[in-house]
């Protein structure tokens, strides 16, 4: 067994493909050896800004020889046809050999080919795996026809055993393969010379290079954290910053200013974004007032002065952006302040889809549905409905326009400052949350009314139109928008009718909703056949009303007596069905006890008379889980009933009063769900 190092070595990768292109080169690399005949114990891939790593331990030395018969045509083909395929099998003709077959006597042929050794398979693999390599862009650099994603300056490939270490023999486009990688460009510049992956680790550590991008990460988290609790402030986390400074430097080293007072009256949100935006820069706030007030940075490199010549350079940068900020910030303020007036007129101005008008005329409809939704929402409808009116105004305000994902953030500054009331400002903030899965869902009945409206307008919209999502094309996230529809009906218990809200295309846009939710209720444990039996009931445009049967129903049937049951009440189903086509009428007209011959028939019908009228109540009370526990023990009154009953008598009356009341037990076990549709 061998360890094999593999390092490609560029330019500055750009960080957004870092990631991707490590395991890219991974998986790649190794489909591609396991397709050749060799195996391996374990991968592993590394990425720097300049460098894509791989690590392949315990690495055959060869691929095994291996024998393959291969059929031909039959005896009496064509002489060109044989001669033809024992040239594809690589054969002679006179080594061909006739075989029975079951339409007579057949050639083969048998091919044998020897294994190859590991250098020269890695070489044929890591060279076809350089040339294919699927950067998202990627260009031909100098004079070569290789593309890549920056210009590729060294390979790296070694073979390493205990009695020492190979150079895997490749040439891609001029670059010749070695054991030589580089270290920081600025604090180690110059060729290091490596045996294995572990040297190469440490060699690089040496050279000021940290190779693992997580290590990268948590040493510029736990420093900049440190530095910050120094002073008494802490770090705001932005995960998706981190990843993305950690793959911009080599050896980062973390240096914290501060923010100069001229711009701390800023709103927190508009410091944070322009610095992270702009700069790459991390926040630091004040813990006591949630003040932004610093931020950190990170540096490629050591210097002499600690970095003070790099954080000044960065102060002045940062003061000129927040600068900037300012400036829009008050213009703003200052249409706000006049009523906002400037903006809703503007909204006219701008197009929101070729086939739906502007963002004004959206705006009207945002508002007016608002208004008719309130009631069920319990929102006051003149709020929502002046929520709903200026909920899109910062889209034409300069900070919005400077940075987008501030809208609605800024609408609630702009309505604060406008005089309005508090309500209207937050539904304003939060008219398009839910965003995502794990975004938090408005709660206040005037932001819940909005941001329903602001969605249900979206769908309706583009469903009116024909612009549906078709299989993972979804241009105008109307995924995201059913499920933040149902997300806030959910988590806010609401009872919408949404088949008349969406009227003439609440048949299509219902069918959306129910296959959301089945995925919004798949991490529940809910299946979608339970959410299928319960669709089958009516009311199915109730959302809430679906999830709680659903969730009952799935409860009931993670029980045994559930499950029990449902084997029972398919049984019932199938004698029913089979007795009603055969006798060409319908078993539903009541069974009478008084003509049960059987313990085991008047310990049912008992059993049916108790729990009927409590599975009704309960019903009628929307409590479906005291529903199924009441269906749930009917089991064995109805179990103990196939055991000891013939249905199928040849007594006439006796046979049409037992299947009146399995038709009794079928009309029963229904009126919570359709079991019918359960599977399994």
């Amino acid at each position: 067994m061998a360890d094999l190092l593999i390092e490609l070595f560029s330019e500055e990768i750009p960080a957004r493909m870092q990631a991707r292109a490590a395991e890219d080169l991974r998986r790649l690399f190794t489909e591609g050896i396991v397709e050749a005949g060799l195996t391996y114990a374990h991968a592993g891939a590394y990425v720097t800004p300049r460098r894509l790593t791989l690590t392949v331990e315990g690495l055959a030395e060869r691929s095994p020889d291996t024998v393959e018969d291969r059929r031909g045509p039959k005896l009496g083909a064509p002489d060109k046809a044989v001669e033809g395929f024992a040239r594809g099998a690589g054969v002679a003709v006179a080594d061909l050999e006739l075989r029975d077959d079951k339409k007579g006597q057949v050639y083969f042929a048998t091919i044998r080919c020897a294994g190859r050794t590991a250098p020269e398979i890695v070489a044929e693999v890591l060279e076809r795996t350089i040339r294919d390599f699927p950067w998202p862009k990627s260009m031909r650099w100098g004079r070569g026809a290789l593309r890549w994603v920056r210009p590729l300056h060294r390979i790296l490939c070694v073979l390493s055993r205990e009695d020492g270490h190979e150079v895997v023999p490749l040439v891609v486009d001029g670059i010749a393969a070695g054991d030589l990688t580089e270290g920081h460009r600025f604090m180690s510049p110059g060729p290091i010379r490596v045996s294995g992956h572990d040297d190469y680790a440490a060699r690089l550590r040496r050279a000021h290079v940290m190779l693992d991008p997580a290590e990268r990460a948590e040493h510029i988290r736990n420093d900049a954290a440190n530095q910050a609790f120094a002073q008494g402030l802490e770090l705001v986390e932005d995960a998706a910053l981190l990843a993305e400074v950690a793959g911009l430097v080599e050896w980062p080293v973390v240096l914290m200013g501060r923010i100069d007072d001229a711009f701390l009256s800023l709103p927190p949100e508009v410091l944070q974004t322009s610095m992270r935006e702009h700069q790459k820069f991390f926040s630091v706030r004040d813990p006591g007032d949630g003040r932004i007030v610093g931020f950190v940075t990170v540096a490629n490199r050591e210097t002499a002065d600690g970095g003070a010549t790099i954080l000044a350079g960065n102060r002045r940068v940062l003061s000129a952006r927040l600068a900037d900020a300012a400036f829009f910030w008050e213009n703003d303020l200052a249409v706000a302040r006049a009523g906002m007036t400037k903006w809703t007129d503007s909204l006219s101005q701008v197009t929101f889809h070729a086939r739906l008008g502007t963002e004004a005329d959206r705006v009207a409809r945002i508002a007016a549905l608002a208004r008719e939704l309130a009631p069920s929402v319990g929102a006051d409808p003149d709020l929502a409905e002046e929520a709903a009116r200026i909920c899109k105004a910062d889209l034409v305000s300069e900070m919005v326009y400077e940075f987008p994902e501030l809208q609605g953030v800024m609408g609630r500054y702009y309505a604060e400052a406008a005089g309005r009331p508090a309500e209207v400002a937050e539904a304003v903030a939060e008219h398009y949350a839910p965003l995502g899965p794990s975004d938090a869902v408005p709660s206040a009945p005037v932001s819940v009314t909005v941001s329903l409206a602001e969605k249900i307008d979206k769908l309706a919209g583009f469903w009116a139109i024909g612009e549906t999502p078709t299989g993972s094309k979804d241009p105008y996230a109307l995924r995201r928008a059913a499920l933040g529809v149902i997300r806030l009906v959910l988590d806010n218990g609401l009872r919408l009718p949404l088949d008349r809200i969406f009227a003439e295309n609440s048949g299509p846009l219902l069918a959306f909703f129910h296959d959301r939710l089945k995925v919004h209720l798949r991490d529940e444990g809910i299946r979608h056949d339970v959410i299928d039996a319960c669709l089958a009931m009516t009311n199915a445009d109730d959302l809430t009303l679906l999830v709680k049967r659903a969730r009952a129903v799935q409860g009931f049937l993670d029980s045994d007596a559930g499950g029990d049951l449902v084997q029972l009440y398919r049984r019932a189903n199938n004698i029913l069905t089979q007795a009603e086509e055969a006798d060409g009428v319908e078993y539903s007209f009541g069974a009478d006890v008084k003509h049960a011959e059987t313990d085991e028939e008047r310990a049912l019908f008992a059993a049916l008379a108790t729990e009927r009228p409590r599975i009704e109540a309960a019903l009628g009370a929307e409590d479906f889980g005291a529903a199924m526990a009441a269906l749930a023990r009917l089991r064995d009154p109805i179990d103990a009933f196939f055991e000891a009953v013939q249905i199928n008598t040849d007594a006439q009356i006796t046979r049409r009063n037992r299947l009146n009341l399995l038709a009794d037990i079928r009309n029963l076990c229904v009126r919570a769900a359709d079991l019918s549709r359960i599977e399994g």
